[in-house]
Parts: structure tokens; C-alpha cells; sequence
């Protein structure tokens, strides 16, 4: 789990910068792999600069926040 109010951008990991910045964020010590072994299909930038790696595609985290942000804390739409 991450905190929702720290993302700074949700990310597919094709593209070639952000090959570059999981790659720095491995060497620096601030990526998290939770993608349990399986394949990287998204990138989550938080914004204390750590990179969290999942094996969820983008949309299905983005819905996920989504819904979590229409309910309130008891579970009843907002």
C-alpha cells in the first residue's frame, strides 16, 4: 500500500526515460519492487523521489485510487 496523497504521476515502464529513472532508482536505493516477481506493468513516482514498481496495469491502480476517493472511511459513497 502507498499513500495516495504522495503520488506525483502513475506511469507505464515502456518508454525509454523511465526505463532511465527505475534504473536510477535502483541504484540509488529508492525503488520499491512490489510486483511479487512478475512483470513490471506500471510505475508509481511518489514524492519523496521513491519509485514504486507493480505488476497492476496503470488503469487498474488510477480506478483503484478512484474508488477508494468516492467512498469515505466507513465505506459509503461520499
Amino acid at each position: 500500500m502507498v499513500n495516495t496523497e504522495k503520488i506525483i504521476a502513475i506511469v507505464s515502464p515502456d518508454s525509454a526515460p523511465i526505463k532511465r529513472m527505475i534504473q536510477k532508482a535502483r541504484s540509488d536505493g529508492t525503488a520499491i519492487d512490489a510486483t511479487q516477481g512478475r512483470k513490471t506493468k506500471s510505475v508509481v513516482i511518489m514524492e519523496n523521489n521513491q519509485v514504486v514498481l507493480s505488476a497492476l496495469v496503470t488503469e487498474t491502480i488510477v480506478n483503484r485510487f478512484y474508488s477508494d476517493y468516492k467512498t469515505d472511511s466507513c465505506g459509503q459513497d461520499a
